[in-house]
């Protein structure tokens, strides 16, 4: 079962899940949201659209615009709607 963990916290953690380009995107109902801050930055991808974005915080140190979401992705990425991923430190275990 993946598990999002950083700074020895469990972010999120799901039995389903989504794989594209080898990010394993967890469900928005599987993260602990009181480790998730919302940022303004955004991204875009041409196939997937554009992406938002949340700091982790965990035991008051804070990992900017480590997660990310498609809140309207276009119809080729579906499957990651509410849907969230990680990078920037944070460890997904498969």
């Amino acid at each position: 079962m993946p598990r999002a963990l950083w700074n020895d916290q469990v972010l999120a953690e799901t039995e389903a899940f989504e794989t594209v380009e080898g990010n394993v995107y967890f469900p928005l109902g599987s993260i602990g949201a009181d480790h998730f801050e919302p940022s303004d930055h955004t991204s875009f991808c041409p196939w997937k659209g554009t992406a938002s974005y949340y700091h982790v915080v965990v035991d008051g140190k804070r990992n900017e615009n480590a997660a990310w979401y498609y809140v309207e992705p276009k119809e080729k990425a579906a499957n990651i709607k509410d849907h969230i991923a990680f990078w920037k430190g944070v460890t997904v275990e498969k």
